[in-house]
């Protein structure tokens, strides 16, 4: 009799969370060890998928069908399209984020969800197995009830503060991703800080522990089913890591990251936290309490400007009301948030734009 295999991080992590990939490559999906839960992208994986050599003629098509009605419908095809190609090597839903040259325009981010909406209803993909990805911004966020009331289901995105989770909220999203690093620390490591226990000593770890501990209270309090937390934008497999032992519903993975994970065997003894396994019942919302060597997280915040405010995030304000009115000024107040969101943004657009510059160049070989 052979012995059973050694499992992996990726295979622990999986016991404690769920673990989503996020990259658009069908094949990649495919040779996961495990099948993912869901599947999430922004505008640089669209225009890397967009641009690989096995989306030629997807992309030469929607050109053609579509080519009357501008490149946002077009783009908006493509990216759905591709959506499709993976819908089948992932356990749950796909997602795709509106346009990120528009998180200040509610309206515009409205028509944009909507436009997802028709056509992943064009290419068979049904509500309940799509997600829209919303910048938490209050003009954005200020919209998603609308959504929600239409069955369409929101992410708050590019989320760095607790007044951005409570706004998510209150905007009723399915899924909260916070980013544990900066975009910017993806390509400048000199600003990320690479430490050996991300979830006692990475900056970004209080205030997840803390999104954590709000929505816990705010179940307790109201019975609201509150936003699911999916963790994003992780650098190393140990951070991803940490996100188990904190407690999130879910970490959304590179495939960098999932491949060094795979590749990990796992040794509980060279772990810094326990494991705890994530619950069997799908409606266990706060059922795990935040665990005691993380406690002291709850009362800090190394990224806040002057010190720990524990009023800084409260859930008394509605952050939606006059176009996310309130929202805006507490992202103006926290330095922080207010740069991070700011570059996540222009990251974004660049990639946006590349790909309209790559549509409407197809537009014109069309003329």
């Amino acid at each position: 009799m052979g012995s059973a295999k050694a499992p992996t991080w990726l295979d622990k992590l999986e016991e404690q969370l769920n673990v989503d990939v996020d990259w658009m490559d069908p094949e990649f999906t495919k040779s996961l060890p495990i099948v993912p839960h869901d599947m999430t992208s922004n505008q640089l994986w669209v225009d890397h998928q967009m641009n690989h050599p096995d989306n030629v003629e997807l992309f030469n098509n929607a050109v053609k069908e579509y080519k009357d009605q501008g490149w946002l419908a077009i783009y908006t095809r493509i990216a759905c399209l591709m959506c499709k190609k993976n819908i089948d090597n992932i356990k749950g839903r796909v997602l795709l984020q509106v346009l990120p040259s528009h998180a200040y325009d509610g309206q515009k981010v409205l028509e944009h969800a909507r436009l997802y909406a028709r056509e992943f209803e064009k290419v068979g993909i049904p509500k309940e197995r799509f997600c829209i990805k919303i910048p938490s911004t209050g003009p954005a966020l200020s919209v998603c009830p609308i959504l929600k009331e239409e069955g369409i289901a929101t992410l708050g995105t590019a989320l760095f503060s607790l007044p951005q989770a409570i706004a998510a909220s209150q905007a009723g999203c399915l899924y909260i991703s916070p980013y544990y690093n900066e975009t910017r620390a993806h390509d400048d490591r000199s600003v990320w800080p690479d430490v050996d226990d991300p979830a006692t000593q990475h900056p970004m770890s209080p205030r997840i522990v803390q999104m954590l501990e709000i929505y816990r209270r705010l179940y307790k309090e109201t019975g609201k089913q509150q936003p699911l937390i999916k963790n994003a934008s992780f650098i190393s497999p140990k951070e991803a890591m940490a996100a188990g032992e904190m407690g999130c519903d879910s970490a959304t993975i590179s495939h960098q990251v999932l491949t060094e994970l795979a590749k990990l065997p796992y040794d509980a003894s060279k772990q810094p936290g326990i494991h705890v396994p994530k619950p069997k019942d799908p409606d266990h919302q706060n059922s795990v309490p935040t665990p005691e060597r993380l406690r002291p997280l709850l009362n800090m915040d190394p990224l806040a400007p002057a010190g720990f405010d524990e009023k800084v995030a409260r859930t008394d304000v509605d952050y939606l009301a006059n176009n996310g009115e309130e929202l805006e000024k507490a992202i103006k107040a926290d330095p922080v948030t207010t740069a991070r969101l700011k570059d996540a943004l222009e990251l974004f657009i660049g990639a946006e734009n590349r790909s309209r510059k790559k549509i409407e160049e197809a537009l014109k070989q069309l003329a």
